[in-house]
């Protein structure tokens, strides 16, 4: 097909839901009735735009001419390739069913427009990341994922905490997208453009060590947007805005973006940049799969655990296989979202029709016994549950087991000390199996939890319907014939050449996953398993995080060298710059006093005297001419008188 033949694709893409953003925006509540089905039905347009318009194995290249620069031409230049096939389809297949899942779930509230609206303008950029050909385009459209996510965990401003997480995610990507956009002018610098196809071609001429930095400040825009240390304290209080929300963020859109870039990127990661990248990866996996362990809140555990698996995807780059992150970033895409909308119709069917003073319905301590009360439920999020523990015949055990195979093979080259790291991957898959199925048991197994107000029920078909199906999806057949072999159809469509399979890596793998399972199920007999009878402190939300090392949490550490500066710049701005300043302001105070004196006595005294004695003479010169004899005569003696003084004198 040629090039031109997907300008109206490119442009309906893009177009649809940026319209329907402006539509459901501008036309209010009064389309509150029918702006979830709206945006559902753009969405399916997209979808079926991204299938007949799909070419894999092909690239198309569309060019637009934006500004110059000097003697340098920016274009806006969008790509259709497999990549990008496959993110259309994933993307507009989780909006869509989370959309469908929010008619129901988001029904009561009085601002339905406005949250589909910025759905739809979430999808929008996230579209306009999958097909950009250039980071310069990129760029634009991974601000407006970064404005998207603010508006969508916000929504619910009127509530502290929604806002505070809002303002918490958008500063902590900030400092991500500075580095990000410092790598893009570097490349700029260096090679006069941002555009893949023309990189891959220039990159020899960059300097290595320049080239290591700047894949390092690339790599930064990745660190702020899919959470990694030491930038993921964002990701799980961002909770705070809707469930669906949390869906769409953790599984298709916001957080899948840095992963994308990575891939587009990969070529420009020099061995030194990697090993960056796989530290980084390494620390954020084994961290969000600790602080999961020990959490409360059904929905920050599965945040955690996102922070977790994406650390995993990061790891996966750092080994030089960007496929199988991809592979695992599609598997994750589904089973990740069935988990958090499943989370979603537990928080509905326990949530009470009236408030209940200190009772949290996203704490897990207040649930347990759900599986009878919620059985589609049950089934979905087990499924679900079981790919992203990683057992076999689901699709979270083929993903997994290709980033270890990776993990291995890049080991066998690196050196001993490299094993570390796939090592670690497998012990962070078997912390996943262990707090899955604790969190699988205190909300669906053991005794029920609940107040007596609280009356589970299940959810109505528009909120599991799309659940089952992205239990479906999870399934294993829909990436490999072969449920132990993860070298399938998938990884080898998005662009992974055969390479060597470790017929070992499954059992380990698998073998790990279930003892972990089995420590997990010990504990549910014990007296008080996972210490889920302890009296809950008053005060004490569910959604605070297991702040490990002494109650501070990554990104506290990240921040504690800002805060001791911030702290002696306060003291120099307070005892220097303001003392100078207020030394400054009352000096001009006084010298203005003075200066008003000194007009007033001097410059405004000498205008007075002038026009007093001009005035005085001017009276006595008229009172000599008052047409009197006597006068005159007084006036000639006295002149007489006068001159003969003045004679006499000389």
């Amino acid at each position: 097909m040629p090039d031109s033949a997907f300008l109206l694709p490119a442009y309906l893409l893009l177009g649809l839901p940026f319209s329907c953003f402006l539509l459901l925006w501008l036309g209010g509540t009064s389309l509150n009735k029918f702006a979830g089905w709206i945006g559902a039905l753009i969405t399916l347009a997209g979808l079926a735009i991204s299938l007949t318009s799909a070419d894999p194995g092909a690239e198309h290249i569309l060019r637009f001419q934006w500004l110059t620069i000097g003697s340098h031409s920016i274009e806006l230049a969008f790509r259709f390739d497999t990549l990008s096939t496959m993110m259309l389809v994933i993307v507009h297949s989780v909006a869509l069913l989370v959309q469908f899942f929010s008619t129901a779930y988001m029904h009561d509230d009085r601002n339905v427009n406005r949250y589909f609206a910025f759905i739809q303008l979430f999808l929008f950029s996230m579209l306009g990341i999958v097909l950009a050909d250039s980071l310069i385009v990129m760029y634009i459209f991974w601000e407006l994922v970064g404005l998207s996510s603010y508006l969508l965990i916000g929504f619910w401003y009127a509530k502290k905490r929604p806002v505070w997480a809002a303002q918490k995610a958008f500063v902590l990507n900030r400092i991500g997208d500075a580095a990000f956009l410092t790598g893009i002018l570097m490349l700029f610098y260096y090679i006069g453009t941002t555009d893949f196809e023309v990189l891959s071609l220039e990159i020899g001429t960059i300097p290595p060590g320049m080239l290591t930095a700047i894949g390092i400040c690339l790599f930064g825009g990745c660190v702020g947007k899919s959470a990694q240390f030491p930038l993921s304290g964002w990701l799980p209080d961002a909770m705070e805005g809707p469930t669906p929300v949390s869906a769409l963020i953790h599984a298709a859109t916001m957080v899948a973006a840095g992963i994308f870039l990575l891939a587009r990127i990969s070529f420009l990661l020099t061995v030194d940049a990697r090993l960056v990248v796989l530290a980084i990866g390494a620390i954020t996996m084994v961290t969000g799969a600790i602080k999961a362990l020990k959490g409360w809140d059904i929905k920050k555990v599965l945040a955690y655990s996102t922070m977790s698996q994406l650390g995993l995807m990061v790891m996966a780059v750092g080994f030089g296989s960007w496929q199988t992150a991809l592979f695992h970033l599609a598997t994750h895409a589904f089973f990740k979202a069935g988990l958090f909308l499943s989370a979603g119709s537990v928080i509905h069917a326990v949530t009470p029709g009236h408030e209940l003073p200190g009772y949290d319905p996203q704490d897990m301590r207040t649930m347990g016994g759900l599986r009878k009360a919620l059985p589609i439920t049950f089934v979905c999020f087990s499924i679900c549950a079981a790919a992203l523990a990683g057992l076999p015949f689901f699709s979270g055990f083929l993903s997994k087991d290709a980033i270890i195979t990776e993990g291995f093979l890049w080991a066998s080259e690196f050196g001993a000390p490299g094993y570390l790291f796939p090592v670690l991957v497998i012990a962070s898959a078997g912390l996943t199996a262990f707090y899955m199925t604790r969190q699988m048991w205190l909300v669906f197994f053991g005794t029920n939890r609940s107040p007596a107000a609280v009356h589970p029920h299940e959810s109505p078909v528009a909120m599991w319907l799309p659940m089952a199906l992205l239990s479906a999806l999870s399934l294993f057949f829909w990436f490999s014939v072969n449920p132990f072999d993860a070298g399938g159809w998938f990884l080898h469509w998005i662009g992974r050449e055969d390479g060597e399979h470790l017929v070992w890596v499954p059992f380990v793998a698998s073998a790990v996953t279930f003892i972990s399972i089995f420590l997990a199920y010990r504990q549910t007999s014990a007296e008080n398993p996972f210490q889920v009878n302890d009296p809950i402190p008053a005060g004490e939300p569910a959604q605070s995080p297991w702040n490990w090392l002494r109650g501070y949490s990554t990104e506290h550490y990240f921040i504690i060298p800002f805060d001791v500066i911030a702290r002696y710049l306060k003291a120099i701005e307070k005892n220097i710059v303001d003392a100078f300043v207020d030394l400054v302001a009352k000096g001009s105070l006084v010298f203005g006093h003075f200066i008003a004196w000194v007009d007033r006595f001097f410059v405004d005294g000498a205008v007075h005297f002038t026009v007093f004695s001009i005035r005085s003479a001017g009276k006595a010169a008229r009172n000599m001419q008052s047409g009197r004899i006597q006068s005159y005569y007084i006036v000639t003696v006295m002149g007489v008188f006068l001159l003969i003084l003045w004679l006499v004198a000389l």
